[in-house]
């Protein structure tokens, strides 16, 4: 058994900790300075693949870009799309359905407007950030 002094959120803790192996060390002694995490281990280079899996490219957005951006507020999946490029859409319309965490969330748009694009498609995964459509 070896002993370590371990701080977590200021508070300082003894804990033993069983050694597995054949190897030797040297005994422990109680440290001067706060003790770290060892760094992670270089992991070993992998053998270089035949072709690079691409990355899927997002769909061209429908229509022309417009002044205000809805963005996605949470990575997810798009279930469902519920305007097209030229329909005016009201304050707190659903312009479209984002699923995340299991979870349908109606994204709204946040005024009058028309819709300029459409950036995504059903069933495309988001990113927190990512355009979804844009409103005239």
């Amino acid at each position: 058994m070896r002993k370590f002094i371990v701080n977590v959120n200021g508070n300082s803790y003894e804990v033993e900790v069983e050694e597995v192996g054949v190897h030797a060390v040297a005994p422990a002694t109680k440290p001067t300075q706060p003790v770290s995490a060892p760094a992670p281990a270089a992991a070993a280079p992998a053998a270089p693949a035949a072709a690079p899996a691409e990355k899927p490219i997002a769909p061209a957005p429908s229509g022309a870009e417009g002044a205000i951006k809805i963005t996605a507020p949470m990575p997810g999946n798009i279930v469902d799309i519920k305007v097209k490029p030229g329909d005016k859409v009201s304050k707190g319309t659903v312009v479209l359905i984002l699923e995340a965490m299991k979870m349908e969330n109606e994204i709204l748009s946040p005024q009058d407007a028309t819709v300029a694009s459409i950036n995504v498609t059903k069933g495309q995964q988001v990113n927190t950030g990512d355009v979804m459509l844009t409103l005239n």
